[in-house]
């Protein structure tokens, strides 16, 4: 299964190549050309005569970066993308090349005193912990520099449902790999970019060189819909279809592109969920900056425990997406 794989490998921001490779190896025979830019961002053209349309994920997720040996053994770290500290503490990890097996370690809980355990989390209270017994044996195995991220394997479970690691934005990756499985009159680029958590830097230079008409960034979108929150503080339903954005921040999306997608929506049959606005910046804000400007929208897949160690989606809104932006190209002629 294409998620399967997308989501096991391991490909932290600034270390995109296991992704990369997975990707190419898909499309290799769906399109007409690849490229790889120099920051390392794999474009698929599926050429076409009409206007120039590009689809956007990112290959990268979460992690961390190796930033220092403590006497014990253990590493000290620092963060690729927003984590939430407080999410960490006990979690397993793999560390580097070499997929070293560790576990983020903390002050247990009933050695932590009142202040302590009422405060937030700190990374730099937080270790890596591989096993080791000296700094010195840990040299040798860990050099500072190498990446480690959460040890999540992808399962199927639940109605339908789906968890692992990397959701944000594997999940994107493969809705494009599979839209390129069809064909289209647009002349059509998959933009799969690196380094989307670290600045939204991979998308900034893609944008550059492509230079296209309009923009549909393919992500992730944070859901809350879980026991104890109220109604009307849920962002987006698991199982409820599509999201579809007004804004993002302070990115206004086009409304043209956007009512298009929605009458494509209606007309096919498939459920949407129409949202106002997320906090959470996407590469949208990077597309956005460069020369001229393009016109952007964004459509999204509904995701649970969005940036942490496992995330959840629904395998029906993932086909409906697919299905929706299948369709949508095709109303290009």
């Amino acid at each position: 299964m294409l998620l399967v794989d997308l989501c096991n490998s391991i490909a932290p921001s600034g270390y995109e190549e296991c992704a990369r490779n997975i990707i190419r190896e898909k499309v290799k025979d769906l399109v007409d050309e690849i490229n790889i830019d120099k920051m390392g961002n794999l474009i698929a053209h599926k050429k076409g005569s009409g206007p120039k349309v590009a689809l956007y994920s990112h290959m990268d997720e979460i992690g961390f970066i190796i930033t220092g040996y403590n006497d014990d053994g253990t590493l000290r770290f620092s963060t690729l993308g927003n984590i939430d500290s407080n999410a960490v503490a006990s979690k397993v990890v793999c560390v580097g090349q070499k997929k070293i097996p560790g576990v983020i370690g903390l002050k247990p809980i009933h050695l932590q005193d009142k202040k302590e355990r009422m405060e937030k989390i700190k990374f730099s209270n937080c270790c890596i912990d591989i096993g080791s017994a000296s700094k010195e044996e840990t040299r040798e195995v860990v050099k500072l520099g190498d990446y480690a991220v959460f040890n999540t394997e992808f399962k199927e479970f639940g109605d339908n449902l789906i968890k692992g690691k990397g959701f944000d934005d594997r999940i994107g990756c493969s809705v494009l790999i599979n839209i390129l499985k069809e064909e289209y009159e647009c002349d059509l680029y998959c933009i799969f970019n690196v380094q989307e958590k670290v600045g939204q830097r991979g998308a900034f230079v893609s944008t550059f060189n492509v230079k296209p008409d309009l923009c549909i960034v393919v992500d992730a979108y944070e859901s809350n819909d879980i026991p104890g929150t109220p109604k009307y503080l849920e962002i987006s339903d698991i199982g409820g279809g599509p999201v579809i954005s007004v804004k993002s921040g302070s990115l206004l999306f086009n409304n043209n592109i956007t009512n298009s997608i929605i009458s494509i929506a209606i007309q096919s049959g498939i459920n949407y969920q129409w949202k106002s606005d997320s906090m959470c910046k996407n590469e949208a804000h990077a597309i956005d900056m460069i020369g001229e400007g393009t016109n952007i929208a964004a459509v999204s897949i509904p995701c649970r425990y969005i940036h942490s160690s496992v995330s959840v989606c629904s395998l029906n809104d993932y086909n409906n997406t697919i299905d929706l932006l299948i369709n949508y190209l095709k109303s290009f002629k």
